[in-house]
């Protein structure tokens, strides 16, 4: 390893979120502001909302419903291919 190249890594450094938690880590910086963590994060606080924007689920239901609907006589059967025989004549 090269001397004097890499950063000073402080073992004490904090990390302050705008809720107010301080968060003790290890870093190259003395301390860090982020804006979210898992104190106040809605997903880890069980505060998390779903929100539907312009009907997406309801238009997908519509369509799961569409397509439930559909029977199996009205789809049209798959025809299997076959396949060219690549045999070669013996003489």
């Amino acid at each position: 390893m090269k001397l004097e190249i890499h950063p000073e890594y402080i073992e004490n450094a904090q990390i302050k979120c705008v809720c107010g938690n301080v968060i003790k880590s290890g870093s190259t910086k003395k301390e860090m502001h982020v804006e979210i963590c898992s104190n106040c994060h809605p997903f880890f606080t069980g505060k998390e909302n779903l929100i539907d924007i312009a009907g997406r689920v309801e238009k997908f239901n519509l369509r799961k419903k569409k397509a439930s609907e559909v029977t199996k006589a009205e789809k049209k059967p798959r025809v299997k291919k076959e396949k060219a025989s690549t045999k070669k004549s013996a003489k």
